[in-house]
């Protein structure tokens, strides 16, 4: 096996922590070698989640969180009692929607890359990490530090910083400091960087276009600062980087596009050897297509560890997976040297995190003295209200008023959110009503006659979005029929758009004369934008993208 120093950067382990990893790794059985190398999704409640890791016996979970605090508490309770070695608990902390649903509802990377306070990015990921420790999460698969750079990708959207490389760098390190001083490992992904290729990863194998020359001034710059700031872990997705692989091999063809989570060449040659990262790769989710289109699963899946990655991220078929690797060090393919390799740094991990100490489990009580506090409360609705950010009035309507725009129509799809079967209702409607507003909501059945209102207001609330390829302002879904798609009402009555998400819908709307961009849809930033509508605060955002979409038709 490989020797790989621990002492060194990023895991820092001491001497009695290094011994504690080679004495465990060197005591597992085979099976559960291989078993610390996957990484399961724990879904639905508590108990029933709790069975399949029993069975398993995995290296981590990434688990769904419910809004019951109590019952998550006694699901994190059991989970290091149930393996040979503590577990690793991880999340995708990305705020908004993505808060913790029992925790308090934070801003998301794009929101905050609004507000551009390194400061308050700090404390916003100082109270994820805080809370998410409480309830025994010790692993984030953030932050993102993908670029905005094609702005129709759905995948990117509001999880990154935007499109800046100073500001993403400024706030991602921020993260990274902050999650892991308050015991949450942080990941760096979608290594080797996404943002150029408006598709999707779970869709399809994306691809990162730029000149090596190019990526080491955008991507490389972000990955190395990471890695020198310490980050313990990083996501290898499943984007192909064919400057890099045509690099070594100018005749390339086919494999020029293989994905990162199966590519050696981009994991142990690019980000091992030439940007120096000691600590731990995971793997994209393996149930993705951008994985499953390149070949079959009995192939892709042993290749994630063979390629260099140290954890399977997700199984629908745990006990078929781990056969999977079984033949593979069976017929030579995956060597026993690697899995121990792969097994050392899942280990180390845990150790960095302090997995391997005893510590007290969480505790109820303790959670909520620390979960959803007063104080956290406050911090993150005083950022919040710095979020929601005035792109364009140029019809001087804000702000809004009972008294000037009484009779308001909503336009509105609602909330669309991945895993949600319907789109989530909104708050703000509610909130106008109790303001003094007459609200209608428009159905596709509504007879809309412009002079019976004094207002007409879009609301959008589609933030990043799995499997959807695009995210557009739907004229026909939102409208309800064809010849309400093609009607604009902006001429007739006072018209304002607002994007509870996705920051880019002018370029379907560009002569709308009022938008505003707030970049997430939670109740906490639907009450910013009020307070903001109303003229109570200010718009203290500045867009962290180009919000026309480098069209100056949208501008006016």
């Amino acid at each position: 096996m490989s020797v790989i120093d621990l002492s060194a950067a990023p895991f820092h382990l001491d001497e009695e922590a290094i011994a504690w990893v080679h004495s465990t790794r060197d005591g597992l059985a085979p099976r559960d070698k291989l078993a610390q190398l996957f990484v399961l999704l724990a879904r639905g409640p508590a108990d029933e989640a709790l069975e399949t890791v029993k069975s398993f016996r995995p290296g981590g979970v990434t688990r769904i969180y419910s809004d019951d605090l109590a019952a998550e508490i006694g699901f994190a309770r059991q989970l290091d009692a149930i393996g040979p070695a503590p577990m690793l608990v991880s999340a995708d902390l990305e705020g908004s929607r993505m808060s913790l649903p029992f925790g308090t509802s934070v801003p998301n990377p794009l929101g905050l890359a609004a507000v551009d306070d390194v400061e308050a990015t700090t404390a916003i990921s100082r109270i994820m990490a805080e809370e998410a420790r409480a309830v025994g999460l010790n692993w984030s698969f953030t932050p993102v530090i993908d670029i905005n750079a094609a702005w129709r990708s759905a995948i990117v959207g509001t999880r990154s910083y935007g499109s800046d490389i100073d500001k993403i760098e400024r706030h991602a390190l921020a993260q990274i400091a902050a999650f892991q001083s308050n015991g949450v490992a942080a990941t760096v992904k979608h290594w080797p960087g996404e943002g150029y290729d408006d598709r999707d990863q779970h869709l399809v194998t994306t691809v990162n276009p730029l000149t090596l020359s190019e990526w080491e001034t955008q991507f490389g710059r972000l990955y190395r600062a990471a890695i020198n700031a310490g980050v313990l872990s990083v996501m290898s997705a499943h984007i192909a980087f064919p400057a890099f692989v045509r690099e070594l091999d100018p005749e390339a063809t086919s494999e020029a596009f293989r994905p990162a989570s199966l590519s050696r060449v981009l994991n142990q040659t690019l980000l091992r050897e030439r940007l120096g990262f000691n600590g731990l790769i995971v793997s994209d989710a393996t149930l993705m297509a951008g994985l499953g289109d390149w070949g079959p699963r009995d192939e892709t899946l042993p290749e994630v560890i063979i390629a260099g990655c140290d954890v399977i991220l997700f199984s629908d078929d745990p006990n078929g997976d781990l056969m999977r690797l079984v033949k593979a060090v069976a017929d030579g393919r995956l060597t026993q040297e690697r899995v121990d390799e792969a097994v050392t740094r899942v280990l180390a991990l845990k150790a960095a995190l302090g997995l391997h100490n005893d510590r007290p489990k969480p505790n109820l009580d303790t959670a909520r003295a620390i979960v959803a506090t007063p104080e956290k409360r406050a911090k993150a609705a005083e950022v919040t209200a710095r979020m929601p950010t005035l792109v364009k009035d140029t019809a001087n309507l804000l702000p809004l008023s009972p008294a000037k725009h009484k009779r308001v129509l909503i336009y509105s799809t609602g909330a669309v959110q991945p895993f949600a079967p319907h789109p989530i209702s909104l708050s703000l409607p509610d909130m106008l009503t109790r303001e003094g507003f007459e609200i209608t909501l428009h159905t596709p059945d509504l007879a809309v006659r412009p002079s019976d209102y004094d207002l007409v207001l879009y609301l959008l609330a589609e933030e990043t979005l799995l499997t959807r390829s695009r995210i557009f302002l739907d004229w026909k879904r939102l409208t309800g029929s064809v010849f309400g798609a093609m009607h604009r009402h902006w001429h007739e009555a006072p018209t304002l758009m607002v994007s509870l998400g996705f920051p880019y819908y002018l370029y379907d709307a560009p002569r709308v004369s009022t938008y505003i961009n707030a970049y997430g849809s939670s109740d906490a930033i639907q009450e910013a934008v009020l307070n903001a509508l109303l003229g109570r605060v200010p718009f203290a955002g500045n867009s962290p993208i180009d919000p026309f979409c480098g069209s100056e038709q949208a501008k006016y």
